[in-house]
């Protein structure tokens, strides 16, 4: 039985050989991490001249953090990444003192974070603290369960994390994006795109966030670039395209599907935004 291959650089290498290249293009090495780590009687961590890595503490608590003898105080669910080399300390204001933490390295992760824009040695109030929860955890499941394709994961996961804090970060510091409302009105879009046929309104949507509809419609615009009723739409359109290209459903039952009241309503809002009708969809397939 042959080996497997696979076309790699115009090159034909075997799976294991395939992987061995790879290597050489992990960016990051994850050295230690820890998921809600919990100290009932507080903690001290100090560095004096630095963690001679790049670590990562996401504060679930109220904490004291010195950077370079720079007291600064960090609120609950901010981070702060720290260059290997910057003195640094940090303690506990509440207890219990708890954290998400991770350490890593790599020759050319000083280029990623320059390229990304990432703020070093800052402390950043986490947009969603929750991504970072969650991707802590499953770094540390991964390289608990370990594998010969534990390291490329791993250098996978943490450029992806690393490359969606920089994004949210950036998000929040646009003048006329604010940044307190990011996480929420992204929670709501993916609701929008991910359950397309639920009647909701503008107002409903507006209620769960305590705005008012015409400041709920001018928040999103101003966040996501388009309208709610545009990303409105576009979930029940996307929907239905899927249907009509991958299932026998007749054109009224995917209307339904999607959350139309009418068929007519469908196949006018189709045509409209898609150019076609959903008959002529279909057939193209």
């Amino acid at each position: 039985m042959e080996a497997s291959t696979i076309n790699y650089n115009e090159k034909k290498l075997t799976y294991p050989a395939f992987f061995r290249e790879m290597e050489l293009f992990i960016i990051i090495r994850l050295d230690r991490c820890g998921y809600r780590f919990v100290h009932p009687n507080g903690i001290s961590i100090i560095r004096p001249h630095g963690s001679g890595d790049y670590a990562f503490v996401l504060f679930k608590k109220t904490s004291e953090v010195i950077v370079n003898g720079v007291q600064m105080i960090a609120d609950s669910d901010s981070f702060i990444l720290f260059h290997p080399d910057t003195p640094h300390s940090y303690k506990e204001i509440d207890l219990p003192f708890i954290n998400d933490w991770f350490h890593c390295e790599g020759e050319k992760l000083g280029e990623l974070l320059n390229e990304l824009n990432f703020p070093l040695d800052k402390l950043v109030p986490a947009v969603d603290p929750m991504l970072i929860s969650r991707s802590i955890m499953e770094l540390h499941r991964v390289q608990k369960q370990g594998g010969h394709l534990m390291e490329r994961i791993l250098d996978t996961d943490l450029r992806a994390l690393l490359m969606k804090l920089s994004n949210l970060y950036e998000l929040s510091q646009h003048p006329e994006r604010p940044g307190r409302y990011i996480r929420q009105f992204s929670e709501l879009r993916d609701e929008l795109y991910n359950s397309p046929q639920s009647h909701v309104t503008v107002e409903m949507l507006a209620d769960r966030v305590h705005l008012s509809k015409s400041y709920f419609q001018h928040l999103y615009k101003d966040i996501f670039g388009c309208s709610v009723v545009t990303d409105m739409i576009n979930g029940r359109l996307e929907l239905a395209k899927y249907l009509l290209k991958n299932s026998s459903l007749t054109v009224s039952a995917i209307a339904a599907r999607c959350g139309y009241e009418h068929e007519t309503h469908f196949m006018r809002q189709f045509k409209k935004f898609v150019g076609i009708t959903p008959s002529q969809f279909k057939a193209k397939v």
